[in-house]
């Protein structure tokens, strides 16, 4: 039985092991908040081998509850808070999740003597780099509450190596980015400005750079992991593909509207930087390679699948309006939609 708790590449992922695996019993946990969709998992409604169950990372007595009456051999650990920008509001909302929810899980998990737990984590967790790119020894510098809760779970995950040696394994990835992903994040956000014939808009100066990597890359680096990684190791999943934000705009307007060169300033607006900006999160990932994989999508490619998968479904998420009110109401409600330009 393998229990996945889902993000946007968990749903991704489940579809993969679904095929990889056919004959396992996937179980998806998650407490669908809005940038949660069943709908990436239509292909599987009516499979007796997948189950879709309801609840919250941070609740100990659902967890305990969900290890006591399945057989979970193998845990995906995907569920998180992810916006940076929201992780700036409430930060004890993101700690709470992150850290204290990968606490209860893991714990449980231990408990149930599952034989193998993989935590998914992110190239954030190392800070910014302008020239040295970080390996797995590098130290955590994180700079901002998203990658602070990170590091923190990770900690949490390691000691019960540490202590127990239980079967862990962290990954650190660089930006996922492909079909199905909420507008939230910086490629369908720019995708879905461009539809609306509305500008992109770019924090700061736009020149911060990101390394993406397409989803399809991500799902079999996980895959590859669980099958081959070395038990209480952590392994960064990288990209050699690098964009300045502001050149990843401009290159979605002219692949998506069909305008000039002259004319692309014309769809940027430059808004207010978020509190903390960093410029590059540059990794090896010599230490995965090592295990086979590489990454296979081009960016070409992987670009063109994800512009055509958001042309056909233009509906598939609501859309927000760029004058609505930004931040949520309390720390204690889920944003309602994300701020107007998300680097991840």
């Amino acid at each position: 039985t393998d229990l996945c708790l889902n993000i946007y590449f968990g749903s991704h992922l489940i579809s993969a092991l679904a095929v990889r695996f056919p004959h396992w019993r996937i179980i998806n946990v998650d407490n669908l908040q809005y940038c949660s969709s069943l709908k990436n998992l239509r292909s599987l409604e009516a499979s007796s081998r997948y189950t879709f169950i309801p609840g919250d990372v941070c609740d100990p007595f659902f967890i305990k509850r969900l290890f006591a009456t399945e057989k979970i051999d193998i845990v995906f650990h995907c569920a998180a808070e992810t916006h940076v920008e929201n992780s700036f509001l409430c930060p004890s909302r993101f700690m709470r999740v992150n850290a204290d929810g990968t606490g209860v899980l893991i714990r449980a998990a231990f408990e149930a003597r599952v034989q193998r737990f993989i935590y998914i984590s992110t190239d954030e967790v190392y800070g910014d780099s302008l020239e040295q790119p970080f390996d797995e020894l590098s130290p955590k510098r994180p700079t901002n509450p998203y990658s602070t809760s990170k590091a923190a779970a990770e900690n949490i995950v390691m000691s019960y190596w540490m202590k127990h040696k239980f079967p862990v394994l962290i990954t650190r990835s660089s930006n996922v980015y492909g079909p199905h992903q909420h507008h939230e994040k910086v490629i369908p956000r720019f995708l879905s400005l461009i539809q609306r014939d509305q500008k992109c808009t770019i924090q700061g100066s736009g020149l911060q750079s990101r390394h993406f990597l397409y989803v399809s890359d991500v799902t079999d680096a996980f895959l590859t992991l669980m099958e081959k990684g070395i038990l209480g190791e952590i392994y960064n999943i990288g990209s050699s593909f690098e964009i300045p934000i502001i050149q990843l705009a401009r290159e979605l307007v002219k692949m998506v509207g069909d305008v000039s060169e002259e004319a692309l300033e014309d769809w940027m607006e430059f808004v207010e930087d978020r509190p903390v900006t960093e410029l590059r999160y540059p990794m090896i990932s010599d230490k995965l390679h090592r295990l086979g994989w590489r990454p296979r999508v081009t960016w070409k490619e992987g670009i063109r699948r994800t512009i055509q998968w958001y042309e056909e479904n233009p509906n598939y998420w609501p859309l927000i309006s760029e004058n609505e009110e930004e931040s949520p109401a309390s720390c204690d409600q889920t944003p309602s939609h994300a701020v107007p330009y998300p680097v991840r």
